[in-house]
């Protein structure tokens, strides 16, 4: 299996030899076997082939082995050989290989196309007047349709051109949106790990300043400021893992008892939070557990910081092939001084229970309290 991707570069990076140098020595023989199948341009009688009816065969074939890689140089010889064979008269089926180098250049010239097609169509023009004091003196009318077909394949290999740039920019902005959306989903597992947890610890700290008097609660908050650090870097650690390449890109779902636990970390930093949950988590939820646990713990954290004191429920239930979360604070708290929000916790909520297809609200009470409902379908990879 190691040799396998080193075959696959070698073929990509040889593709196009691989297929243009059989079709060259094809074109090559096929001319030294039919006679009087070319392109015939102002009437010259046909000659016998001699050496250099070979040279001229050659000139025109053989050079499109090398036709996307030096695409101006492989015009030109093909030019070449392409007079010669028409001021000689051999006629031959090598004239294939005119419009088939022009289609070429057109297609794969990056820079001077403009003066390209000029020096072709300058160098065209003592070609015809050649060609037509040499022969029976064709009418002119010959030659510029000659002209007008052979400047279709220019057309063509430009058409080819903007096809394959218009394919380029699809990848490109693919390759933005993803990268926008990694962005975006790396920026919610900050916000979400970032902004619970120092929340907690400011609220927990700013509590402690008025526990001087009381040693055995100042441990206590003290203590919850440690815990709460500890599993900040816990979670950062991990969300460092994800962005590892060789790290799996599934996310981790919470085990069993997280939400407890983050319903005890908020109590601890002075919120009184109701926690129930109902009903028996399904074996395989996909990413739903995830996201219910993200909905509680942004849910929890807004409480903290704008309905301090309030009593909030937290309400859990598994029901088939769904989760249901609804937390909610009554608005009879202080706001915590020092802190304001941006909308971007809810906004990437919304957003991940839509990938999944669940539904999401976020309401104002009259009462000036809040309530977030989520109804996140379970089983779902995504």
């Amino acid at each position: 299996m190691t040799g396998l991707p080193r075959i696959q570069e070698l073929w990509r990076r040889a593709g196009a030899t691989v297929w243009y140098l059989p079709l060259a020595a094809v074109l090559f023989a096929a001319s030294l076997v039919y006679h009087d199948n070319g392109t015939e341009l102002g009437g010259l009688p046909t000659r016998p082939f001699d050496a250099l009816a070979l040279a001229a065969i050659a000139l025109q074939c053989l050079p499109l082995a090398g036709r996307r890689r030096w695409p101006v140089l492989c015009f030109a010889a093909v030019s070449t050989g392409f007079a010669l064979d028409q001021l000689r008269g051999y006629h031959s089926l090598a004239g294939i290989a005119l419009p088939i180098a022009l289609m070429s250049v057109a297609s794969h010239l990056e820079h001077h196309r403009r003066a390209t097609a000029i020096a072709a169509t300058v160098a065209y023009v003592p070609l015809a007047v050649a060609l037509h004091r040499l022969g029976p003196g064709e009418p002119p009318a010959e030659f510029v349709t000659f002209y007008l077909a052979v400047a279709l394949a220019w057309g063509v290999g430009s058409w080819a051109r903007h096809t394959r740039g218009l394919e380029a920019e699809h990848r490109r902005r693919i390759a933005e949106d993803t990268r926008a959306a990694e962005r975006a989903r790396i920026a919610r597992e900050l916000h979400d790990v970032v902004t619970h947890h120092v929340t907690a610890m400011v609220v927990q700290a700013e509590a402690a300043r008025y526990l001087t008097a009381v040693p055995d609660r100042l441990e206590q908050s003290l203590t919850a400021v440690t815990d709460t650090g500890r599993r900040a870097i816990t979670d950062l650690r991990h969300l460092l893992d994800l962005l590892n390449p060789d790290h799996s890109t599934e996310p981790r779902t919470p085990p069993a008892g997280r939400l407890l636990t983050l319903v005890e970390q908020t109590r601890r930093a002075g919120q009184p939070v109701e926690f129930t949950e109902e009903g028996t988590p399904a074996e395989s939820t996909g990413s739903a557990d995830l996201v219910a646990y993200r909905v509680v713990q942004e849910s929890l954290t807004n409480a903290l910081k704008y309905a301090r004191g309030s009593r909030t429920s937290v309400r859990v239930r598994h029901g088939s092939g769904v989760i249901s979360v609804e937390v909610g604070t009554d608005g009879s708290g202080s706001k915590t001084p020092g802190l304001s929000g941006s909308g971007r916790g809810l906004a990437g909520l919304r957003e991940r229970v839509g990938v999944l297809g669940g539904d999401f609200s976020a309401e104002e009470q009259k009462d000036g309290g809040f309530v977030v409902r989520a109804d996140i379908p379970a089983g779902s990879p995504s």
